[in-house]
């Protein structure tokens, strides 16, 4: 058989494989289902809300980023939260408990927070080791978008309200 139609066979073999690959690979990841205990005591399964569109944000209070970024993600909680819309901020396994309980009581912060104190939570989600890391999640608990950094505000909160319109 000459070389060319060959390969042209193989590729035809190989197609739904190539294709079948990408397609999984374009699916969303599922958030890890990892437990977190939250400040209160109170422990859930994982740090995404099930059923809510959920912003899971890592951070440090040593981290200057992260201490600037906080109003806005109080801000985006508080429009979005009676839509469905949930924030949960994961405290690294280096931040000292007592700073992250002090801040968090100072700032009143009106949502979620969860101390990573092995950094299982972390390493469940990728090996998260730099803040500000966030992850927004869907309703059907899939990770939709990952920022590094502070996120552009203005494209997240379009980005929570197009989730929010989905079913």
């Amino acid at each position: 058989m000459p070389l060319p139609r060959r390969a042209a066979l193989i590729a035809l073999a190989l197609a739904p494989a190539l294709v079948g690959g990408l397609w999984l690979g374009l699916r969303p990841a599922h958030a890890p289902d990892t437990p977190v205990a939250l400040l209160d005591g109170s422990t859930r399964p994982g740090a995404a809300v099930a059923g809510q569109v959920t912003l899971v944000n890592f951070w440090a209070t040593t981290c200057s980023v992260c201490v600037d970024e906080m109003p806005r993600m109080v801000e985006l909680f508080r429009t979005y939260r009676d839509q469905g819309f949930a924030t949960v901020a994961v405290a690294m396994a280096y931040d000292p408990p007592a700073s992250v309980i002090r801040y968090s009581e100072s700032r009143q912060l009106p949502f979620d927070v969860v101390i990573d104190n092995t950094g299982a939570v972390a390493q469940a989600w990728g090996g998260v080791d730099a803040t500000p890391t966030a992850f927004l999640v869907n309703r059907r608990g899939e990770i939709v978008q990952r920022f590094v950094g502070a996120p552009d505000f203005a494209s997240l909160a379009k980005s929570i309200e197009r989730l929010l319109k989905e079913v």
